[in-house]
């Protein structure tokens, strides 16, 4: 499979992004899982870490998705229900409520 970029939004509503900095580093595992029954959002993608759960969701707005990054509509229909990704780089982003994001890729 091509490498495909996603950004990771929505960490301060789990751990925050000062905490997440400190454990994910380049090459960490990220599970994502589709959330269809999300009643916000029915191409939601959830991210879920190893002994933490969830810790965000695939960004799916225009100014939430960073760089090269799709979002998750455009991610939805190119996995399974589930798949892993790996973390590139975390950062946090000013100006989106204090959003943070963490790029990452599915290998």
């Amino acid at each position: 499979m091509a490498k495909i970029y996603f950004t990771i939004t929505g960490t301060n509503h789990y751990y925050g992004i000062e905490f997440l900095k400190s454990i994910m580093k380049d090459g960490t595992a990220v599970q994502l899982e589709k959330e269809p029954e999300n009643k916000h959002d029915s191409e939601a993608i959830k991210v879920k870490m190893e002994g933490l759960g969830q810790v965000g969701y695939v960004a799916n707005a225009p100014y939430t998705v960073l760089g090269e990054s799709v979002s998750a509509r455009r991610l939805y229909d190119k996995i399974g229900r589930t798949a892993v990704g790996h973390v590139l780089y975390v950062v946090k982003k000013q100006g989106v409520g204090g959003a943070s994001a963490t790029s990452t890729r599915i290998r």
